[in-house]
């Protein structure tokens, strides 16, 4: 048989992140004629995942633009994805999670007629609206897969749930924990180290806080919220804490991080760091607060407790394991939780151990054994007259 052609389409620094231990994968399998192809939704981010991981695109689109509206990116994202599909045709299109690159990635392989595999299937919250656009993005792009790869068992539920057959779900784990397991055990370069020493992230006694926001449903007020309440717990203990806030290149979260945070004795505002980096914060941090998907499952499995910033996760695990508390977006709210923690070593000790309902770190090779199974099966490409695959 063929090597079977599979474009791997990713645009933001989480789908890289997610993403690279499957590309690495790909590329070391012989039966498998593996490209990708970057639609840059982040341009400067994404590349800063890639380069870590010694991988390139083959294709880049390059489809931001600055002030860039939902409905341009998508039209846009369409426009890009034309001629790549048609010339060499893909036998399948694998993008990860739920971004606006996903959505445009599974509905144009279906407009083609190209198989099309969800990494990260099945995550809900059963809001259309929280998080917004995301949770519209995975339900749409989860009507037209043809595999679905759920990081968990309670996704594979949700997906059963929508009536998809079982026979198109395998539970792979999530391939955040692949991409831990490769990088956690690296040590920091000696220029990390440096910087760690300079920003006085290694201090003795005193406990690093990391805080990181992003979510498009809490620019504005909510937003606002947080940072008054980052603002008030780093006030609160100028002694005993560093907070540290790495912010996301959007200017919806650096003009109010900038204006409620910047000038705070012990708050240190950073650009986007790249993902080694962020592990190693992640490590040495005694409490973590963000509105992230992904850092919920890396703090689940690094020990690190975790307040949610959100009212309702597509995550659960974390939260029954009781290593992570949603906490939402109100001040009052998160101080009470913030400083339950750091006040109370018992408290804190409770969340600290690891736990790993989010999988192995083998999706990557899960989800690559699925594709080569299920061309196998099929024998010859997808023809569009054909009911091969279930509607």
């Amino acid at each position: 048989m063929n090597p079977i052609r599979v474009l791997s389409i990713i645009g933001t620094r989480p789908e890289a992140v997610k993403m690279a231990p499957v590309l690495l994968c790909l590329s070391r399998n012989a039966g498998i004629e593996s490209r990708v192809c970057a639609t840059a939704q982040h341009r400067q981010m994404l590349d800063q995942i890639l380069n870590r991981f010694g991988l390139a695109p083959d294709i880049d689109l390059d489809a931001m633009r600055p002030g860039q509206s939902l409905g341009q990116l998508a039209a846009t994202l369409f426009s890009g994805l034309e001629a790549v599909l048609q010339d060499p045709r893909p036998d399948w299109i694998l993008a990860q999670g739920d971004t606006s690159t996903v959505l445009v990635a599974a509905l144009s392989s279906y407009y083609h007629r190209i198989r099309f595999g969800h990494v990260e299937a099945g995550l809900r919250t059963g809001d259309k609206w929280n998080p917004f656009p995301e949770e519209a993005h995975r339900r749409m792009a989860g009507l037209v897969a043809d595999l679905h790869f759920a990081p968990t068992e309670g996704a594979r539920q949700n997906l059963l749930h929508e009536h998809i057959p079982e026979s198109r779900i395998l539970v792979t784990g999530s391939t955040e924990i692949d991409t831990l397991r490769l990088v956690a055990g690296q040590p920091a370069s000696a220029e990390e180290t440096e910087w760690l020493n300079r920003c006085g992230l290694l201090e003795e006694g005193r406990l690093l806080v990391l805080a990181t926001v992003h979510r498009r449903e809490h620019f504005g007020l909510p937003l606002e919220s947080i940072c008054r309440s980052l603002r008030c717990l780093a006030e609160a203990y100028r002694s005993r804490i560093r907070l540290v806030f790495p912010m996301h290149l959007n200017p919806h979260v650096q003009e109010p991080a900038r204006r409620f945070l910047g000038g705070t004795e012990n708050i240190l505002l950073l650009p986007p760091l790249d993902y080694l980096s962020m592990i190693h914060l992640m490590k040495r941090a005694a409490l973590l607060l963000s509105d992230s998907g992904g850092l919920q499952e890396a703090a689940c499995a690094l020990g690190v407790p975790m307040l949610v910033l959100r009212e309702i996760t597509e995550r659960p695990e974390g939260v029954l394991a009781g290593k992570a508390r949603l906490v939402g977006t109100d001040p009052a709210r998160i101080l009470s939780e913030a400083c339950r923690l750091l006040d109370d070593p018992e408290a804190r000790a409770a969340m600290t151990a690891a736990a790993h309902p989010y999988g192995d770190g083998h999706a990557a090779e899960r989800i690559v054994a699925a594709l080569l199974e299920e061309s196998a099966r099929l024998h010859e490409p997808f023809h569009p007259a054909r009911r091969d695959l279930p509607a």
